[in-house]
């Protein structure tokens, strides 16, 4: 298999993109198969640059056995469109903004389209309770199990299993 590199995009790099970046490295690990991707996060934004995620969004997967504390906000680079094979982004906003941004030929799509198939945005949590938060993580579980299966990962174990990764 092929090592293929996936880019997870939001506005600010705190919330949606470090849980998605982090739920796809865990299932990633648990599938044994860490040789074979390369994930990472960034923001179209560059507000909080260099700051950890927000701490909702390090709450709500330390509570699913996930550690996205060591992760920072960074914002996207022209490279990344090159460097990265896929970059998917949180909702239609950003999703404007990235391609404004591309060169011709960068692989960009909304994560809803091509992780979970129903052209969904992933709601911003940021101003809510963390209600929102796990809203959005079971949404991301949900497709980043998806996307690891349409990637050829059939050794996943995350078939029926969309509450929790532990």
């Amino acid at each position: 298999m092929k090592r293929i590199s996936i880019l997870f995009v939001c506005m600010g790099n705190i919330c949606r993109s470090p849980l998605a970046q982090g739920i796809f490295g865990h299932l990633v690990s648990e599938a044994a198969l860490a040789g074979d991707f390369v994930n990472d996060s960034a923001g179209t934004g560059g507000w909080h640059e260099g700051e950890p995620p927000d701490r909702r969004s390090i709450a709500t997967a330390k509570s699913h056995g996930i550690d996205i504390s060591g992760q920072r906000a960074r914002r996207i680079q022209p490279r990344d469109f090159r460097d990265f094979d896929l970059i998917l982004a949180m909702d239609r906003d950003n999703l404007a903004v990235l391609e404004k941004s591309a060169p011709h030929g960068a692989n960009i799509h909304l994560f809803g389209d091509i992780a979970l198939g129903t052209g969904e945005d992933i709601p911003d949590p940021y101003y809510g309770g963390p209600e929102g938060f796990e809203l959005v993580y079971t949404r991301l579980l949900t497709g980043c199990c998806r996307l690891l299966e349409t990637l050829g990962a059939e050794r996943t174990s995350c078939s029926g299993n969309t509450s929790s990764v532990r």
